[in-house]
């Protein structure tokens, strides 16, 4: 239940990041254009990164299938499960290919393929709550067809078809759109800017940069954290079990259940929310590599101040964003109930994620200090916080294993304050810790290509 959705969406995310790469950041980058200017034909990068990503996505799948067999499970409800994985990734690297051709930056057409993974994923949570089996919303969601394809409860073969329609309906749409636009151009055009600017120095550029990405993501995370809020109580009547229960009423009763469903909820957003902050923290590499970073350098900015305007923003955006995930869903959660009574309390678990996330940021600043080229292998260790922090106990992991992920020392709803106060002050000084790791690597290094 936990790896079937969850899985699929990490996938997707791959997927886009992975398309996006291969075709508008070479094209970003200046890269395609001396391709082009050889024998390469027009549609070869968009047809090789398809390639990619297409057989990407059938050996996770089949990889996956065999590891499951592997493991005990029955052989058939295993390869549905790896297919509906693989599905997954072949719709969202088509989904990517549309993406790129529409914007004229990587980090715009990154975005764009993120943010349809998230209202997909969106649909699928609430789907799934708007009532008792999939709904309408359910199966508008192409993470949710993973879902129906229901592995070792069914094995429903033929629900792998509309993945796959949407990957032969996008990828048309796709080389449509590429030779429609020219070379470095997107269908989505840039708008000139003032005829005077009006920064004030590297911390108003950072906001520049980061402003747009930064507010899509709000708006996102408020409307979905409105709907999860609203639906949180809709949970006790998924619990038909009478032994089940009675299990609920032992435990505290049916807010045990609503708390239990927040505190997963507020956990997946939080973990999507680091996807941010890490994003914007290596956005320092991006500029550094790009040749940005050396004529304000050359400046009378000095190189801790300049970096520093970039961390503080991704560090200061995830604040921003879990507490506006918190408001979201405590004010849904308040209507719905009628009282405003826990707001305060699912802010604060909220907020309580933060310094888990701002732990993965730091983790980037000191990989950039020390190993700038290293700074991609951040996301692995992103990756590995989430398999050991949200599935450690279904394999059973050792717990001081499991320790070394951040995610798992967030406190949960309800928050108890002297409980938290522990985890959130270690998680907050390791933070700091790697962050002056990371100061110190960069004023000692040179710039590097």
């Amino acid at each position: 239940f936990k790896l079937t959705g969850f899985g699929a969406a990490l996938i997707a995310v791959l997927m886009v990041v992975v398309m996006v790469r291969h075709t508008r950041a070479e094209e970003e980058a200046g890269r395609l254009e001396l391709l082009g200017a050889g024998v390469v034909g027009r549609n070869a990068p968009l047809v090789a990164a398809l390639v990619l990503t297409s057989g990407a996505s059938l050996l996770i799948g089949v990889l996956t299938a065999l590891a499951l067999a592997a493991g005990g499970l029955p052989a058939t409800g295993s390869l549905a499960f790896g297919l509906g994985w693989a599905a997954s990734g072949l719709a969202f690297s088509a989904v990517a290919a549309v993406t790129a051709q529409m914007s004229t930056g990587r980090r715009a057409a990154v975005g764009l393929g993120l943010a349809v993974v998230a209202v997909t994923y969106g649909l699928r949570a609430i789907g799934d709550l708007a009532e008792e089996g999939p709904s309408l919303l359910s199966w508008l969601s192409p993470i949710g067809w993973t879902q129906q394809v229901r592995a070792y409860a069914g094995d429903r073969w033929w629900v792998l078809l509309l993945p796959l329609g949407l990957w032969a309906a996008l990828v048309p749409v796709a080389f449509a759109l590429r030779a429609r636009r020219d070379l470095g151009s997107g269908l989505l055009s840039d708008r000139p800017g003032p005829a005077r600017g009006s920064l004030t120095g590297v911390g108003g550029l950072a906001v520049r940069l980061h402003r747009g990405v930064l507010v899509a993501w709000a708006v996102g995370f408020v409307g979905f954290g409105l709907l999860l809020g609203s639906l949180a109580t809709s949970v006790s009547g998924f619990v038909t079990s009478p032994g089940f229960q009675d299990i609920i009423r032992r435990l505290g009763g049916e807010q045990t259940l609503i708390n239990a469903f927040l505190a997963a909820e507020l956990g997946i957003l939080g973990i999507i929310v680091t996807a941010y902050g890490l994003t914007t923290a290596q956005h320092l590499r991006t500029e550094e590599t790009a040749g940005h970073a050396e004529p304000l350098l050359a400046t009378a900015t000095t190189r801790s101040r300049w970096a520093t305007s970039h961390v503080a923003v991704a560090a200061g955006g995830v604040a921003l964003l879990m507490l506006l995930t918190g408001l979201a869903v405590g004010t849904g959660y308040a209507i719905d109930v009628g009282d405003v009574g826990a707001l305060g309390d699912i802010v604060v678990a909220a907020l309580a994620r933060v310094p888990a996330a701002w732990v993965v940021v730091s983790l980037a600043l000191a990989v950039f200090g020390w190993a700038p080229r290293l700074t991609g292998l951040v996301w692995g260790a992103y990756v590995a916080f989430i398999a050991i922090g949200e599935f450690g106990v279904l394999w059973d992991a050792p717990q001081w294993l499991m320790d070394l992920s951040p995610f798992v020392h967030s406190p949960r709803l309800p928050v108890n304050s002297s409980a938290a106060l522990l985890p959130v002050t270690a998680l907050t000084a390791v933070a700091a810790a790697l962050t002056v790791v990371g100061y110190v690597g960069w004023r000692r290094r040179d710039l590097a290509p």
